[in-house]
């Protein structure tokens, strides 16, 4: 039996190595190691031999076998080698690979960065606060007790409180920001305060219940408009980046005292009178006015000891004006025909 077994190993060598592609491969798989195979009998016929037969014939067999599958392993990884289609297979290296479609900044987010590039220039700091507001910093802090008009204008959203603690809302502008920042820093100093805001009123082209505002603040001892007005005019013009004149007229903020509404040149036609300033020549942008004393005396100051400036505008209200967009509702639409424009 030894002799038959090595002759089935000589066998099997030679055929597998005359194997001419996988076909033939696969048949004498079969052949030598199907369980038909000279060597399944051989290992079914161990149970008939004596001791001494079985200690020789069994390790002998099994090697035979596994040199026999071995040497199939190769051959086959041989042929499929020999067998694949190269030329099928070949890339170009030099051909651009696909491009990664990336995303980019909404364009209130690149505004905002802006504005803030600008007045980091000029050395102001850029503070933050909450969204969620208290009545405290958002109204009376302000100079806007319950029973003020004034609070008709920020009509708001309020959040449910059942601890009976002070009721909190949705902030109607960053000035509870300013307030925060005054109670735990001391003048001189400038800042910047942009943010969203959430009032509760129907929207349209023009209005929107949530937005992005921007509001700055000068406190020192001797701030005047004249300051303001420069700044203003520093700003915009890098903002639209060309000359921009600024103008004010007087109005009324409960936070400021004098107050009043600012314009800037029509950045379009150059004061020469166009559609979009309507032909004045001028563009509405915002409120300012000087900083009220009683609110530096809500945030912890002496009356009358500091003088500042505060005054703000919508960020969508810029992009409007530099982009010609005639309506607010898309910053928020999240359609992204509009998004990819910028």
């Amino acid at each position: 039996m030894e002799e038959k077994i090595r002759k089935i190993k000589q066998e099997a060598f030679e055929e597998v190595g005359k194997a001419k592609n996988l076909d033939e491969l696969s048949q004498l798989k079969i052949k030598y190691l199907g369980r038909k195979s000279a060597f399944n009998e051989i290992l079914k016929s161990l149970k008939d031999l004596s001791n001494e037969e079985k200690k020789i014939i069994g390790p002998l067999a099994n090697s035979v076998k596994s040199e026999i599958a071995g040497f199939l392993e190769e051959t086959e990884r041989l042929l499929e080698i020999k067998s694949f289609d190269w030329a099928a297979e070949k890339i170009d290296v030099t051909i651009p690979g696909q491009k990664i479609r990336r995303g980019h900044l909404h364009p209130l987010s690149m505004v905002r960065n802006e504005i803030e590039d600008i007045f980091t220039a000029m050395g102001f700091e850029i503070a933050d606060g909450p969204e969620i507001e208290t009545e405290h910093y958002n109204f009376d802090a302000l100079n806007i007790p319950k029973d003020h008009p004034a609070r008709d204008k920020w009509d708001t959203f309020w959040v449910k409180n059942d601890s009976g603690k002070e009721r909190t809302l949705l902030r109607t502008h960053t000035s509870p920001v300013q307030v925060r920042f005054m109670e735990k820093n001391k003048p001189p100093f400038r800042i910047i305060s942009p943010g969203k805001c959430f009032r509760n009123e129907a929207t349209d082209a023009r209005h929107e219940h949530t937005f992005y505002q921007f509001e700055a603040l000068v406190v020192g001892d001797d701030i005047n408009v004249g300051h303001f007005k420069f700044i203003a005019q520093q700003f915009f013009s890098s903002f639209f980046k060309k000359e921009i004149d600024v103008r004010v007229r007087p109005s009324y903020f409960p936070f400021t005292e004098p107050s009043f509404e600012f314009d800037i040149s029509c950045s379009v036609c150059q004061q020469k009178g166009c559609s979009v300033c309507s032909g004045t020549g001028w563009l509405e942008v915002g409120g300012a006015g000087m900083v009220n004393q009683e609110v530096f005396v809500a945030s912890g100051y002496p009356r009358g000891r500091y003088q500042g400036f505060a005054w703000g505008f919508g960020l969508e209200r810029l992009l409007i004006l530099r982009h010609r967009i005639d309506d607010i509702r898309l910053f928020h639409s999240g359609d992204l025909r509009f998004i990819n424009q910028f």
